[in-house]
């Protein structure tokens, strides 16, 4: 009986220890902040960037017809994407030639997440405006397609009207849609809630708490890579990858191969933001089988870390696009690599924990509907804060690296010898 009172002191002072422990995890939660860009604003970045689909389609083709008035062969056309809302979603391109010899071939895409397409335009813009004219040579020709996810870009989403991420979708093949996540499947009910957000719900506030505690389960990495990697089994849910070639991605399919036909090298970059430190251009591809190739790109983008996804900070991705490209230009000689722009520093837990969550309230308000127009409102912001921040320096930043960076990759592209495939 003496060691009753001992016992139920410690047993309070714990129970207090785990209240004060989970306030304090929401309260850091609730706080949560990416660290600023530290970085001088330019007006001349600036300039580049855009508030909407239509302002970023209408510079993209002002900015193309530069080009088009410069090089003889120029071609500039959209293909409209199918919609049960909008008839007016075009996927644009703006294709020029090598001048004499097609050798070499540079594709930059944007706007494969739809959301993520403001700034991919705005980079698109910079390359046609201040670096475009040192690329196009005698060998080198250029692609650009911009806004590949037209409803995405237009209507604040990640994915296309039929709630397929596509950059998850892509396959040669069509073996990749009857594949099973089984990573995916363990976390399927917290990542895909039924009702509408309750933004007032206690489970809301807690959501930081049972994510760490999985984590605790089964890591972060492990568990960011079954999340993040792609599934084909839940039509409504996060990260779908559909179950069949989408529209958009048959479009660029039917592009890539025609203007790739007389070339031996492409060269593509996809452009991406979100995941990663605030501000960082994160050198992003999936692994590369051909160790040839993947000794090219590091010469390319020689000095600068590239991630294979192999780290603790990121994974890896099915029916990504960058790949595809690889799969259906066979004989090519085909560099891939993918331009991610950090916007919340999801790489520390609580930057990947918020972006998690932003992502499940975002789709589940768009299934099931929200409370208010308010909280429609407020997640509209969130997820176009989180994909495009409306920071300047950040915007300067990005435009400054993407300058740099292609830069240097593109002068090393031009002058390599000319490569072949081992598959030829």
């Amino acid at each position: 009986m003496r060691f009753g009172r001992p016992i139920r002191i410690i047993i309070s002072l714990f129970l207090i220890a785990a209240v004060l422990a989970v306030a304090a995890v929401i309260i850091l939660y609730m706080n949560f902040s990416p660290e600023e860009v530290k970085y001088g604003t330019s007006g001349e970045a600036l300039k580049y960037f855009h508030s909407t689909y239509g302002e970023c389609r209408t510079a993209f083709r002002l900015y193309s017809e530069k080009l088009k008035e410069k090089y003889d062969g120029t071609e500039i056309s959209a293909v409209r994407v199918e919609s049960k809302r909008d008839t007016s979603l075009y996927i644009d391109y703006c294709y020029v030639p090598a001048r004499v010899f097609p050798e070499r071939l540079l594709i930059l895409t944007s706007g494969v997440h739809g959301v993520e397409g403001f700034a991919g335009s705005a980079v698109q813009l910079m390359f046609e405006e201040e670096l475009a004219g040192s690329t196009i040579d005698d060998k080198t020709g250029v692609l650009l397609i911009h806004a590949v996810n037209p409803f995405g870009f237009k209507y604040n989403r990640r994915v296309s009207e039929n709630n397929v991420d596509l950059n998850r979708n892509c396959s040669s093949d069509g073996k990749l849609y009857s594949s099973r996540n089984l990573g995916y499947e363990l976390f399927e009910r917290m990542l895909n809630p039924e009702g509408s957000p309750g933004f007032e719900d206690a489970g809301y506030y807690l959501f930081p708490l049972t994510t760490i505690l999985k984590i605790a389960r089964y890591s972060e990495k492990n568990m960011r890579q079954a999340i993040l990697q792609g599934q084909y089994g839940y039509p409504d849910g996060l990260y779908y990858g559909g179950n069949s070639l989408e529209q958009e991605n048959r479009e660029v399919t039917g592009l890539i191969k025609r203007f790739a036909a007389e070339y031996g090298m492409i060269f593509e970059i996809d452009l991406h933001t979100g995941y990663g430190k605030r501000g960082n251009l994160h050198l992003f591809p999936n692994p590369v089988e051909d160790d040839k190739v993947k000794k090219d790109i590091e010469y390319l983008f020689s000095g600068n870390k590239i991630d294979w996804g192999n780290s603790d900070d990121f994974y890896t991705i099915t029916g990504n696009l960058s790949s595809y490209i690889g799969e259906i230009l066979p004989g090519k000689y085909y560099l891939p690599m993918v331009f991610e722009f950090g916007t919340l520093d999801s790489q520390t837990l609580m930057g990947s924990i918020r972006s998690l969550h932003n992502m499940i309230i975002e789709n589940q308000g768009f299934g099931y509907g929200y409370a208010s127009k308010e909280d429609s409102l407020s997640v509209a912001g969130i997820i176009r804060e989180m994909y495009y921040p409306s920071s300047e320096a950040w915007r300067s930043k990005i435009l400054a690296d993407s300058r740099k960076m292609l830069s240097e990759a593109l002068t090393k592209f031009k002058n390599m010898p000319a490569r072949e495939a081992d598959n030829q």
